[in-house]
């Protein structure tokens, strides 16, 4: 087993079906794929911790596998958030810089982000992510970095994200238990925009949701930043057991029909098309029966999402559609769906491919663990320029205070 190295980035996805960890290098400047490790999820209900013993020992498990594949030392990853807790907020706030006009620096931008951020929240609630949606500066909107510009005076209109303080808590628990370090929480469908939306995507509006088993997670992004960001308690979970009951069979077999011939447009499925299963004697079944079933829910999903979009204000921001990710997203006829009640295009989600990765997790079930590894990859390099800027400046004053 090799030794822990700097240069890792482990994220830990903790869903309610299958705990996923996955671990990227950066090897000469360039990010790529280092090694993962997935089990079968256990301690989850309904998209949350039920049971931290269960739970902390599927992550143990996902991070030894990982561990063998990547032959390196785990103790410490970013673990993402999701689940029907989550909830977003619009706020806005800002500064003024002085008197007369200055140059502005990163303490001031901070000092807006920090008056936009102080209102009043449940006190169970924490927050996961402060997204400027942009800056404006002297009347003049539209700035997504203001540092250098010159003004008088400075605000920032910001998107917050937040979820439950327990159920994050409990997440870092189970890591904790599970002998790793949490350093990050990302918000999972923000992490699946990371490595699923295109530049023009972000600008012009788009949805973003990321069916998972419990429930859905949506973002949305327009022109360049994060708009809305919320969750509808419908995933792919409950099409199986919508399948179960209505089949009279166990949840595995209902699973194992849904990802073989399931389709959530019944006109799509010809009225002859059979299959024999064993339930536990062999009999046939009418395909057209499974859409009947899967559909309504389907249905159902979208309309929630599209109220939740027309609820939050965003709903005629989709300039270039819906773009649907997480394990959900591949059953076939969701596009259809989705088109139909949301009225705008849609596509599926692929997240992109690291540099060595196995072709088995290009899928949209590894959006958010994909994305993650981006995220965090991302803000480290922004840290580690931020850190050497405010080296520089250091060094400038001592140099200048010299003489």
């Amino acid at each position: 087993m090799g030794q822990k190295q700097d240069n890792l980035i482990v994220v830990l996805d903790m869903g309610s079906a299958t705990t996923r960890m996955l671990v990227g290098d950066v090897h000469e400047h360039v990010l790529r794929y280092r090694g993962h490790g997935v089990v079968e999820s256990s301690g989850m209900r309904k998209g949350m911790i039920a049971e931290l013993a269960p739970a902390a020992k599927a992550v143990r498990a996902a991070s030894e596998q990982a561990e063998r594949v990547a032959r390196v030392n785990i103790d410490a990853c970013t673990v993402g958030v999701g689940g029907p807790h989550i909830r977003g907020l619009n706020t806005s706030g800002g500064i003024q810089l002085g008197r007369g006009m200055r140059e502005i620096t990163r303490e001031d931008v901070r000092a807006a982000v920090d008056h936009a951020r102080a209102i009043e929240r449940p006190a169970d609630r924490e927050i996961l992510h402060l997204l400027p949606r942009q800056f404006i500066l002297d009347e003049q909107p539209g700035i997504f970095d203001p540092v250098g510009m010159v003004g008088a005076r400075l605000e920032v209109e910001l998107h917050i994200a937040t979820c439950s303080g327990s159920a994050l808590q409990s997440a870092v628990t189970c890591a904790n238990r599970a002998g790793l370090e949490v350093t990050e929480a990302v918000l999972e469908a923000v992490a699946s925009a990371e490595c699923t939306l295109s530049g023009d995507e972000r600008n012009l509006g788009v949805c973003l949701l990321d069916i998972g088993a419990h429930s859905s997670e949506i973002a949305v992004f327009f022109e360049g930043a994060v708009a809305y960001t919320a969750s509808v308690p419908i995933g792919g979970a409950h099409f199986t057991n919508d399948l179960a009951i209505g089949l009279q069979m166990s949840v595995a077999q209902a699973e194992e029909i849904k990802r073989q011939y399931g389709n959530v447009v019944v006109t799509a499925v010809p009225q002859t098309a059979e299959v024999e299963i064993a339930n536990p004697n062999p009999q046939r079944l009418s395909l057209r029966t499974v859409a009947e079933i899967l559909e309504p829910r389907a249905r159902e999903l979208m309309y929630f999402v599209r109220e939740s979009l027309r609820q939050g204000g965003v709903l005629d921001a989709l300039g270039v559609g819906c773009v649907l990710t997480g394990g959900g997203a591949m059953l076939p006829g969701m596009l259809d769906v989705t088109e139909s009640q949301l009225r705008v295009p849609a596509r599926t989600g692929m997240p992109v491919r690291l540099p060595q990765m196995p072709a088995e997790l290009n899928h949209p079930s590894w959006a958010a663990s994909i994305g993650m590894v981006l995220y965090a990859h991302r803000t480290r390099a922004m840290r580690e320029a931020e850190d050497n800027r405010s080296l520089r400046a250091k060094l400038r004053a001592m140099f200048a205070a010299s003489f």
